[in-house]
């Protein structure tokens, strides 16, 4: 029987040169990268040399002893072949893997980084609300930490009210490394303790202070917080990597040294001065003969690069210690010489999101809306909805728009939703809610787009998500 994939043909193209080589141009390293030689193309040769060595009538079918030796050596060639083409993608950082892109990184003075250690703390509200207030929310960010002074932040946010406690509250360390693997067991890693310089807790210590401590959160830290021992996963490591520049004083170093700083989700950095400024409303309005672009610079004004960074949940900006801090220690050493650094936190927009859900085939209790919405089984749905949203939007890039169509993808991807009615992106501040009242009014405004509608960001907006599911309703279909 004839080999699968392998044909007559194919064994006479095998032509005399390659017999009498053990190299073929076709293969190896070309102008398009690495080929390997497949496993068809190897027996194919073999069969050729075979013939050409003992005459074409020698025993060649599938069931000859002399076709078996042949095979198994062309699948060993194809194996070196294989190890040979990652050998070679493992030289560069563009196509490099695992443990070969680390070694890349480290040549390149840029360690692959450490991810953060996450956990879970348990949550209860404590004393009795005032009259007018349902609800405590406490949000994401929301920074916790230790007598020793680790601190870890609210992964999402959580919702507290009488009866209503945050089991398994996420939380997320602000420090990578396996120094933040926090082990209630141990002396000073356990999570007792409120940030109480955290901006995000102004309103629950209000509410503390005028309450007398009569009302309070409660942490329960029981199970440690693992993770920190992980790495960067390739892709973001590489993209890093890639960015890397290979000299000291480029707009680049500068932006990939802000990059690795811990607490920072996302830079961009703008050299006011090295280019068209394409965002000013005059740029493309005349004719270049016409007028100046714009005045020429002060030559007594210092040139300056402007650092535009988007921080994580719960990291700090200011005082000692903070990221702008770190942020001027890591690059004083790489700005150029007379060029002055101009770091500035991004103006973080909230994004929210409200209409119906449909769903079909999700067990759902009986009853009206109300029941229905109020049932665990709708929680879980919104929960589950709410993340993937979240993952789309903490996704995006300075600048870039929340698209409505991506929301709806993401909310159409979950298993049994089958449509969304008057879907709505809301645009507020990040420090959106913090107390539900009576009657469900939420102080701070929200402003909603039209059904369909995206949600445009200027240069310096980075979408944040407010994972607020109050606004979702679901419905059966």
């Amino acid at each position: 029987m004839p080999e699968p994939g392998l044909s007559p043909d194919d064994v006479r193209a095998v032509d005399a040169r390659v017999l009498a080589a053990s190299g073929d141009d076709a293969f190896g390293i070309t102008a398009g990268g690495f080929l390997a030689k497949p496993f068809a193309r190897l027996l194919a040769e073999r069969i050729a040399l075979a013939q050409a060595l003992f005459g074409a009538d020698v025993d060649l079918t599938s069931g000859s002893v002399l076709r078996r030796l042949l095979e198994l050596t062309a699948l060993e060639d194809a194996r070196t072949w294989a190890a040979l083409g990652r050998a070679y993608d493992d030289s560069f950082v563009a196509t490099a893997r695992g443990e070969a892109l680390t070694r890349l990184g480290a040549e390149l003075g840029v360690p692959r980084p450490y991810l953060a250690a996450e956990g879970t703390v348990d949550l209860a509200l404590a004393g009795d609300l005032p009259d007018g207030t349902t609800e405590v929310v406490l949000p994401a960010g929301a920074r916790l930490t230790t007598s020793s002074g680790h601190r870890v932040a609210l992964d999402r946010s959580a919702r507290l009210g009488p009866g209503s406690p945050a089991p398994g509250a996420r939380v997320v360390a602000l420090v990578p490394g396996p120094g933040h693997d926090l082990d209630p067991g141990e002396p000073g890693e356990r999570l007792d303790r409120w940030e109480e310089r955290d901006p995000a807790l102004a309103d629950l210590l209000a509410l503390r202070r005028a309450t007398g401590g009569a009302v309070d959160v409660r942490i329960t830290h029981s199970a440690p917080l693992t993770g920190g021992t992980r790495r960067w996963d390739d892709d973001r490591y590489r993209d890093v990597l890639l960015r890397a520049p290979r000299s000291l004083w480029t707009v680049e170093a500068v932006e990939s040294a802000a990059a690795l700083v811990p607490g920072v989700r996302q830079v961009q950095v703008r050299d006011p001065w090295g280019g068209l400024d394409l965002e000013r409303s005059i740029f493309g309005n005349f004719n270049f003969l016409e007028r100046l672009f714009s005045t020429a610079r002060d030559p007594a004004a210092p040139a300056y690069l402007q650092v535009v960074v988007v921080p994580s949940r719960g990291a700090v900006w200011s005082g000692p210690g903070g990221l702008h801090e770190e942020l001027e220690e890591a690059l004083e050493d790489l700005r150029p010489a007379g060029v002055q650094l101009r770091i500035e936190p991004a103006e973080e927009v909230g994004v929210g999101i409200a209409g119906t859900v449909v769903v079909d085939g999700v067990a759902l209790p009986t009853g009206d809306a109300a029941a229905v919405n109020g049932s665990a089984a709708a929680t879980a749905l919104r929960e589950r909805l709410l993340t993937r949203v979240r993952g789309y939007v903490d996704r995006l890039r300075l600048g870039e728009p929340v698209r409505a169509a991506e929301v709806s993808y993401a909310l159409m991807s979950e298993p049994g939703v089958v449509d969304l009615r008057s879907l709505t992106l809301l645009r507020a501040p990040v420090a959106f809610e913090r107390f539900r009242t009576a009657g469900g009014a939420v102080p701070g405004p929200a402003e909603a787009r039209s059904a369909g509608e995206n949600l445009a960001m200027s240069a310096a907006q980075v979408a944040v998500f407010l994972d607020d599911p109050s606004r979702l309703v679901v419905s059966r279909a």
